[in-house]
């Protein structure tokens, strides 16, 4: 994947040569075109280099547009119907296999999702909210999220995403992710979501109305189009309530203020989290996330106090977790593919906050 220079003077002096009007040539020079410098005029920059800490500030006065504009690397397609974003993939974003955590990629979903909102004039607080479910005091949230991970990106490489939404039923609304090595044009990860309305308020669902529907459906894709072709994949496939004992618990797990998104409940990513807290050790040890999905059904508050519990889920074509009929291929098939029920509940009553399945493959050889 392509990688950028974290040598602070480099980046300085290349922004100062493109001046900020289009391209960025030298920080991208394996593709044809980057959208989402908006301004048309060049905008200055201004570097100042210590010869004590050859550190560097550089500030940039955009003319044209906010400095959020300026540096983000994001833009509607030509269609105007989807978005794509790039993003490069930060050091304190990547886990203990030296590459991006799932959690990183769910968040970088989420801001894509929310940059498209924004980029078709929908809010700017973050809850991607039109005109009309603002004034009923309106927001989303999600129902279900599945992702697929094929290849991981690692620390200083560049992914672009590109995102969609459109109608599900009557009550719901489906977006869709696919995800890019922006070197190769590579897809190494897909996802799909749906989302519901709430009352703000009220904290109960809302059916969307034919005149929400109307206002979001204009910049949605006129045709049916899925990131994951349905038939090749369990991301419909009903996820079945995990009972007890689990084989493997967590107990006793406390949202933490920054858990709490702008909703003022927990973040969806923060039960990816919970959920992998879970998983035996053994399977992080030698496995890696291929797809994980979450049916979300219940808030989960600041003062929750939260039980994660994973059991393997045993099906025709997944062996089971514990216990082989001896053979060696059976031991080696065991370990090829693995795949888990989980559940998040509350600990005072036990009531769902999200079921969720996981699918696991085996690490390649280093």
């Amino acid at each position: 994947m392509l990688k950028l220079s974290c040598n602070g003077v480099d980046r300085v002096q290349l922004t100062a040569q493109c001046g900020f009007m289009g391209r960025p040539t030298s920080f991208f020079s394996s593709r044809t075109s980057v959208a989402g410098f908006r301004s048309t005029k060049a905008c200055p920059v201004y570097a100042v280099a210590s010869a004590k800490e050859s550190a560097v500030v550089n500030r940039v006065e955009p003319e044209n547009g906010s400095l959020e504009d300026l540096l983000r690397l994001g833009s509607l397609t030509e269609d105007g119907f989807s978005y794509k974003e790039k993003f490069i993939v930060r050091s304190y974003e990547v886990g203990i296999n030296k590459t991006a955590t799932v959690e990183t990629i769910a968040n970088l979903l989420q801001e894509v999702g929310c940059n498209h909102a924004q980029s078709v004039g929908f809010s700017t607080d973050g809850f991607a909210t039109t005109p009309t479910m603002r004034k009923l005091h309106l927001i989303w949230v999600t129902a279900r999220m599945h992702i697929e991970v094929y290849k991981y990106p690692a620390w200083s490489d560049v992914v672009e995403i590109e995102t969609w939404c459109q109608a599900e039923g009557r009550a719901g609304t489906r977006r869709d992710f696919i995800i890019k090595d922006y070197t190769t044009n590579q897809v190494i990860g897909r996802a799909t979501s749906k989302w519901l309305m709430m009352n703000q308020d009220t904290r109960r669902l809302q059916k969307i109305s034919d005149e929400l529907r109307d206002e979001y459906l204009v910049f949605c894709p006129r045709e049916l189009r899925l990131a994951i072709p349905e038939e090749d994949s369990n991301c419909l496939k009903k996820i079945p309530k995990l009972g007890d004992p689990a084989q493997s618990s967590s107990l006793g797990l406390v949202p933490r203020r920054a858990d709490l998104d702008m909703n003022q409940h927990v973040n969806n990513v923060t039960y990816i989290g919970w959920v992998l807290e879970s998983v035996p050790q053994e399977i992080i040890d030698t496995h890696e996330l291929h797809s994980i999905t979450l049916d979300y059904r219940r808030e989960c508050q600041r003062n929750d106090i939260v039980d994660s519990l994973t059991s393997a889920e045993v099906s025709d074509d997944v062996p089971e977790l514990k216990g082989t009929n001896g053979s060696a291929k059976a031991k080696d098939d065991k370990q090829e593919h693995q795949q888990f029920l989980h559940l998040l509940r509350l600990s005072t009553d036990g009531l769902e906050i999200n079921r969720g399945r996981t699918e696991w493959r085996k690490k390649a050889p280093r």
